[in-house]
């Protein structure tokens, strides 16, 4: 156990000092026990690091808002014990941190697994919601959903004590720290950078996942170079709970056969950490045939340096509005209406909404002004969507409104609050 300044994580070691190191990273809104039935056997041959997010399973709530960020604190606590080089498995959200690891920092890590992983965890839009509906409802919806997210109907059935404790896991964590994991998955998207992983890969899921299933595993391993697969029969989001056995197996036989050699600047040689070998416990997959890939458009700046503000407002405005909104309103576009469209991109979100004078909340508020004081009540409906997810409460919201109804009038009021109430019960009740 260890004493956690803001700039590293909270952990724990299991095994010989002498052994290698192998990390065990969690899943939002899990703890390091989530890995407690892999620990006895993983222990004969590593030293084992677990971890607990930040916010997560009584860890201090320094919230970490990048899966670069968390990469970063566990490279500052592995720094401050001395640990240079490690073999790393690691779980949905731990598994963006692995993926982090062997693309920024590869020279650290020995062997990769990924478990229940994707290059990009659904859409920004799914975890911006569920940021919403945990700063409006609290963690309470979120962790009695959660086991129907991490575990098959019929686990979930015969084993209501792991089920309770998955339900309590999420309600202890701290909801800052969560939202903002949700933002950190939300941002996470390395799906052009797989074929820079040279480290040796497994790529684990459960048959039954789900939330980054068996289709997201395959593009994982068709981008990564070399990279295995291995799919858990009868297991869904959370395999290690659910098959503690089969993937303990899988990582003992990964790490023990596919660890890779250390370079010695000192001697000009590779330097292997021995480890004994295991049976394979599994035959190979058949080949998966690699998804086609869309090159990305490469914009030119415009003379003079100068970044086109089109590049930045497309961002802002889809991360503002969201991805769903903003196709639509592409997706609409035609001959007549393309430039409005251009030029809003550019400079309403490129310009003014990425000035760095106000923060978004402050932009939110004052856009819902006036919007009100004009009577734009279906711009009005999608930027309620927009202030909730740049992190206003609907407790503020009603402020603004009631705000404005001093200095924009009753009437206009009266219909603000029809359709943003309308808007906050849509996007604040939680999908059962």
């Amino acid at each position: 156990m260890s004493e956690t300044p803001s700039n590293t994580l909270q952990y724990r070691f299991d095994g010989p000092e002498e052994a290698p190191v192998l990390i065990l990273g969690p899943s939002l809104g899990t703890t390091w026990h989530m890995w407690d039935r892999q620990i006895p056997e993983l222990v004969k041959q590593w030293r084992v690091f677990r971890f607990d997010l930040p916010g997560h399973g009584g860890a201090p709530a320094y919230p970490a808002g990048s899966v670069a960020d968390l990469t970063a604190r566990l490279l500052a606590t592995l720094d401050a014990l001395g640990v240079q080089r490690f073999g790393y498995a690691g779980c949905a959200l731990g598994g963006a941190i692995g993926a982090e690891l062997a693309l920024r920092h590869p020279e650290r890590l020995a062997s990769l697994a990924l478990i229940a992983a994707s290059p990009r965890f659904g859409t920004a839009d799914e975890f911006r919601q569920r940021g919403v509906i945990v700063r409006t409802n609290g963690l309470d919806p979120i962790a009695r959903t959660s086991p129907e997210r991490w575990f098959t109907g019929g686990f979930a059935a015969a084993q209501p004590a792991i089920t309770e404790w998955a339900v309590q896991m999420v309600r202890t964590t701290d909801p800052g720290c969560y939202i903002t994991a949700c933002e950190a998955l939300a941002s996470f998207d390395v799906r052009a950078e797989l074929g820079r992983i040279g480290v040796p890969t497994l790529v684990l899921v459960g048959s039954e996942d789900q939330v980054t299933g068996p289709a997201e595993a395959r593009t994982l391993v068709a981008g990564i170079p070399d990279a295995r697969l291995a799919v858990v029969p009868g297991a869904s989001h959370l395999v290690p709970v659910e098959q503690p056995a089969a993937v303990t197996d899988l990582l003992v036989h990964h790490f023990s056969t596919a660890w890779q050699p250390a370079f010695d600047a000192t001697t000009g040689q590779m330097t292997a950490i021995a480890a004994s070998p295991v049976r394979p416990v599994l035959a190979a997959p058949p080949p998966v045939v690699p998804l086609a890939e869309i090159a990305p458009v490469v914009v030119p700046a415009p003379l003079g340096g100068r970044p086109d503000p089109y590049d930045v407002g497309l961002k802002v405005r889809r991360e503002v509005l969201g991805d769903a909104h903003v196709d639509r309103a592409l997706a609409s576009a035609d001959d007549f209406s393309g430039d409005f469209q251009e030029f809003i991109t550019r400079y309403a979100w490129g310009e003014i909404w990425d000035r760095p004078g106000l923060d978004r909340r402050t932009r939110s508020c004052v856009t819902l002004t006036a919007l009100v004081a004009g009577g734009h009540l279906e711009e009005l409906a999608f930027h309620t969507r927009a202030a909730l997810r740049n992190g206003l409460t609907p407790g503020e919201i009603k402020e603004v409104l009631l705000q404005a109804a001093v200095y924009c009038g009753v009437p206009a009021a009266n219909s603000a609050f029809r359709v943003a109430q309308q808007v906050i019960r849509e996007e604040t009740t939680p999908q059962e």
